[in-house]
Order: C-alpha cells, then sequence, then structure tokens
C-alpha cells in the first residue's frame, strides 16, 4: 500500500498451494467521503523467503478507489487482475463494512472429540477457520487455527481475537466456524460446519454449550443455508446542473468560462470532474442526470431552465462523469446562451424525484455551476425550503468573478434559509467560489481535490441530519443462517466440559474454554471491513498452483491529514479464497 506520506504500506500473509488464497489478515485505513482515496492491488507467487518483492512472481494488478469498494452494492466489488499481456490473471473481489468501536477483546480454547476419519493411511490433521458474517448475508474468513496432526479429537491452543473483528461488536451476528482436514498439497478435505455467535460461545464451558457439525453433502442439501434477506445500504443519485446564461461569454471566444480550449478544461468542466469523480463512487448506476439552463432551445428559440444534456427528454441520464462532460460539450454547439439565471426549475426537478424515495434507501445530491447572481432567488429560496425536508442536498459551485452574497445566502451555515415565515428544516446547501481554488503554482490536481473535498465535507452529516428527522436507523446486519447451532445426525462440535470430564457418546462434538476482556489501552475510530477474494490466480508452477501466494496494497496520494470528525473509518482488508488452507 503506497500513500503521498508514506511509502510501501503493508501485506498479507502467505497462502500456501492454492489458486484461490483465502487471506486472514486485514488492513487498517481511514476512509475520507469528500477525498479520492485510490488504491492498487498486486498479487505475488511467493518462491522463497525473501522479503524483496522482485524476487517473486508477480501475478497481476488492479486499480480502483476506496469509494469503489465502499460504494459497491452490497459492498463488494469485483475487479479483473491484470498487467501481464496475453494472460488472465483471475479476479480479485474486494468488500467493505464499517468497523464498530467495540475494545473488547475474547480469548478462547476450543477442542474438538470423533470427527471424521479422512486421511487413508491415518486419521485426520483438523483445524477450524472461523468465518463473521456480513452485513449482505456472505462470510469473511477472521481467523485460523493451527493444525493438529493425527488425531480425530483434537485440542487447538488458546487464542485471542478482537470481539470487532469476530462480529464487529455486534454480539448476536452469526460467527460460522468451518472444520477442515489439513491437506499438504492445499486440497484440504471438508469435515463440517456449524454456527453460532459471540454471545452463545461467551458463555463459556458447560454442557449447553455444544454444538454438532453439520456436513450439507452428507445431508444432501443443496443450501447451506437459507438467508433471511439483504440490507440495502442508501444509494446516492448524483445530478448535475449547469448555467448557460449568456453572462458566460461567448464560447468560441478565449474570455468565455465555457470556452472550450484543446489543451485545458474550462472551470466548469473542472469543477464538475472534481466532485463528480468522488461521488459517483457512491452512485451504483453510475447513470448522472444532467441538464443546463438559461439558454434558448432549437429550433424554436424557447429558453429553457431545465433542458437535458444528453438532448434527450425521456432520457436525461449520462453514463459516467466522462458521459456528462461529452453532453456538455456537445449542448455548447446546439444551444444558444441567453437568461435569467433561474435556480428553482432545475432545484424543484429534482426535488419532485426525492419525494418519491423518502425511506431511507437513496439520498440526492444536486450539483449546480454557475457565474452570477440568481434572477429568481425568491423561487429559489422557496424550492430549497421545500427540498429540506427531502433526501436532497444540493451544492453550488461559483464561477468567475462575479460576487456571490446571494450564494452565501442560501448556503445558512451563519442563518438558516427561509420562505414566506418558514425555516428549512435542515442546512442542504453548501456553496464555494471556484476562485478559491486556483493554484497560481498551476497544480490543478491538487487545487481540484482541495475543492472537491471542501463541497463533499457536509454531505454526510447533510444524510444523517435527514436520517434522524425522520426516525430512519441503519438497518442491522441480517444473519444469513438461523440464531441457534445447526444440529445434526453426522459430525457433532462442542465447548467441553473441563477437559477431562468424559463426552457424551456423540460424535464430532467441538468444546473448549473462553474467556473475554476488555483492552482499554486500544481504541479506535469506527471502521469497516473490506474483503478481498482472488480466483484462478496466474498458473506458475508445474503442478497447476501458485505455491505461496500474497496480496499487496498500493494507494496513491490522500491529499490531506485532515479528516471530518464524522468520516474517519477504518477499513481492514482481507482476501477470501474458496477453498480452506493453511497459511
Amino acid at each position: 500500500l503506497y500513500m503521498q506520506s508514506k511509502a510501501y504500506f503493508g501485506r498479507t500473509e502467505v497462502i500456501d498451494n492454492t489458486r484461490n488464497p483465502d487471506f486472514v489478515r486485514k488492513f487498517v485505513l481511514d476512509f475520507f467521503f469528500e477525498e479520492k482515496q485510490n488504491l492498487r492491488f498486486d498479487v505475488y507467487n511467493v518462491d522463497s523467503r525473501s522479503c524483496n518483492i522482485s524476487k517473486h512472481d508477480f501475478l497481476g494488478q488492479t486499480f480502483c478507489t476506496l469509494g469503489e469498494i465502499i460504494g459497491a452494492t452490497g459492498g463488494h466489488l469485483e475487479k479483473t487482475l491484470s498487467g501481464i499481456p496475453g494472460k488472465k490473471c483471475g479476479v480479485i473481489i474486494l468488500t467493505a463494512e464499517e468497523l464498530s468501536n467495540c475494545r473488547d477483546i475474547a480469548t478462547m480454547q476450543l477442542c474438538a472429540n470423533k470427527l471424521d476419519k479422512k486421511d487413508f493411511f491415518g486419521k485426520s490433521d483438523p483445524f477450524l477457520v472461523f468465518y463473521r458474517s456480513n452485513e449482505d448475508g456472505t462470510f469473511t474468513i477472521c481467523h485460523k487455527t493451527e493444525v493438529i496432526k493425527n488425531t480425530l479429537n483434537p485440542v487447538w491452543q488458546p487464542f485471542t481475537i478482537p470481539v470487532r473483528a469476530l462480529c464487529n461488536g455486534d454480539y448476536d451476528r452469526t460467527v460460522k466456524i468451518d472444520v477442515f482436514d489439513w491437506d499438504r498439497d492445499g486440497s484440504h478435505d471438508f469435515i463440517g460446519e456449524f454456527t453460532t455467535s459471540y454471545r452463545e460461545l461467551s458463555r463459556g464451558q458447560n454442557q449447553f454449550n455444544v454444538y454438532e457439525v453439520l456436513n450439507p453433502k452428507k445431508k444432501g442439501k443443496k443450501k447451506k443455508y437459507i438467508n433471511s434477506g439483504t440490507v440495502s445500504t442508501t444509494q446516492l443519485n448524483f445530478t448535475v446542473a449547469i448555467d448557460f446564461t449568456a453572462s458566460n461569454g461567448n464560447p468560441s471566444q478565449p474570455t468565455s468560462l465555457h470556452y472550450m480550449n484543446p489543451y485545458q478544461m474550462n472551470a466548469y468542466a473542472m469543477a464538475l470532474k472534481a466532485v463528480g469523480e468522488i461521488i459517483q463512487d457512491y452512485d451504483s448506476d453510475k447513470l448522472f442526470p444532467a441538464y443546463g439552463f438559461g439558454a434558448k432551445m432549437p429550433p424554436d428559440g424557447k429558453i429553457s431552465h431545465a433542458f437535458p444534456l444528453s438532448g434527450d427528454n425521456d432520457n436525461s441520464s449520462c453514463v459516467g462523469i466522462e458521459g456528462v462532460l461529452e453532453a456538455y460539450f456537445q449542448s455548447l454547439r446546439s444551444v444558444q446562451l441567453y437568461g435569467p439565471t433561474n435556480f428553482a426549475p432545475v432545484i424543484n426537478k429534482v426535488a419532485n424525484c426525492a419525494a418519491e424515495i423518502t425511506d431511507g434507501s437513496q439520498y440526492f445530491v444536486l450539483l449546480m455551476i454557475t457565474d452570477g447572481v440568481i434572477s429568481d432567488m425568491v423561487q429559489t429560496k422557496e424550492a430549497v425550503v421545500n427540498a429540506a425536508s427531502l433526501p436532497m442536498s444540493i451544492i453550488i459551485v461559483g464561477v468567475g468573478p462575479a460576487e456571490f452574497d446571494a450564494m452565501e445566502e442560501l448556503d445558512g451555515d451563519e442563518v438558516r434559509v427561509s420562505s414566506r415565515g418558514r425555516l428549512a428544516e435542515r442546512d442542504i446547501v453548501q456553496f464555494v467560489p471556484f476562485r478559491d481554488y486556483i493554484d497560481r503554482s498551476g497544480n490543478q490536481v491538487l487545487s481540484m481535490a482541495r475543492l472537491a473535498k471542501d463541497v463533499l465535507a457536509e454531505i454526510p452529516d447533510q444524510l444523517l441530519s435527514f436520517m434522524k428527522t425522520r426516525g430512519i436507523e441503519p438497518r442491522p446486519a441480517l444473519s444469513s443462517s438461523p440464531p441457534r447451532p445447526l444440529i445434526s445426525d453426522s459430525l457433532p462440535l462442542s465447548p467441553l466440559p473441563p477437559l477431562c470430564s468424559p463426552l457424551p457418546s456423540r460424535r464430532g462434538h467441538l468444546f473448549g474454554t473462553w474467556e473475554e476482556r476488555t483492552d482499554s489501552t486500544r481504541g479506535s475510530p469506527s471502521s469497516s471491513l473490506i474483503a478481498a477474494e482472488a480466483k484462478e490466480a496466474h498458473q506458475t508452477d508445474a503442478a497447476g498452483f501458485s505455491s505461496l501466494t500474497r496480496l499487496l496494497l498500493f494507494p496513491p496520494p490522500v491529499f490531506s491529514s485532515r479528516s471530518h470528525p464524522l468520516l474517519q473509518h477504518h477499513f481492514p482488508f482481507a482476501l477470501r479464497t474458496t477453498s480452506g488452507t493453511e497459511p
């Protein structure tokens, strides 16, 4: 992992003999909603104990942003690995989840009784794999025990694990434990599984804390579990509105704010790209409605204050920010800049969409880029007051040398916007003048990063304020299995009454001791879990396996170390596999 202030960040453990590695080690990163945090994942086949990465075989890489992972549907982002010409390098799946502030540490010791015999010339070499359930019902590996050789009654060493790694601080969240027989070639044999929770495990040693292993194949079931549902996160719907009034100047002249310079983007395009490239990560379909206002439309010269840049009255959406930019430049060639500068029509258009979905599943963000004084201030105030009761925020970027006193009034940081004696329910407008972000040194990248950071910084607070006023709470994680352990005639498991006591005459019991403690010296802000799954990594060994696979993370610069108090999150990374393997 590479950042602006630091070089290499970290790497996972090595997984032996597998093309589908499942990494346990997580990486914690601070997440800033208003910044574009680029990541690079590199996967290597490790052939020696050398720490020098150049000594190992490169298997592929992928690039993404932290926001892409968090904003992906269900928190799962699948990316194709590339980097080796002419070869398929495999797939990596990244999963994000916010981590809780839970500081509890759990220590437990597990034992088993009468497990299945899997080795032809011996018994079994069992080990356990612990999985925490994700918010969408899937599971992510969080711990592996050591292997106990040649026994059907293993006693594993005590181990300690943070409770938030096991269940994210939710004591009733499902924990799944798989039992495997270790094989040297990495093709470990599945013995069985069971489910429990932190609350049940923390009861400690007693005859009721007994779990029997379920082997779905032996029971003849096609599915291990029936999902009780999925959790849908709030999706951001991003809309753009651009000022096409004559005060911007003739687009064919270099003095125009809309001038299409073949070598440099104008202020409108730069502002749109800076904000849009960050917020698009949280819009799942990447389809952005884009409008213009204040122009005469062909062929009859009718003035419009909410015309689609796409030119299609039935479909105003553009594909991605690049699609919005293309539609913007095309509109400059086809419409006549005119006036006046009316904001209310486009605000009301987006507000009408927001009014249809108020259950917290969607939130609308309108970006307006303008150069001048608002002509319909009374109507605009009315529109803002009405929109303040809806799941909606408005970002206004002022370009050019004009005075923007009216915009400051709409911002409402000092005095809440009002209309006809009615105060806005929330502050939903954020205004910034573009000229404050022009870097005299010519470094547009950093300038636009600061612009995006400042205009987006208030969005999370505004979203939360709407949810709180409507009593909309975050949905709890849904278990993908019943809360009680699954019971089966085949291969039972259980937590041991004293380890020397005789066990019931049932097969395959798992048992253990449990100790809970709190580490008061360890604390962190809330955080999110990111899991990554690499499949079918590039085949490098003669035996057909990538014998030791390692994941590296490389993100480029984060432009500022300052964080908004509600936006500082931690994200551990993990790499998941389809087969249990021994690191």
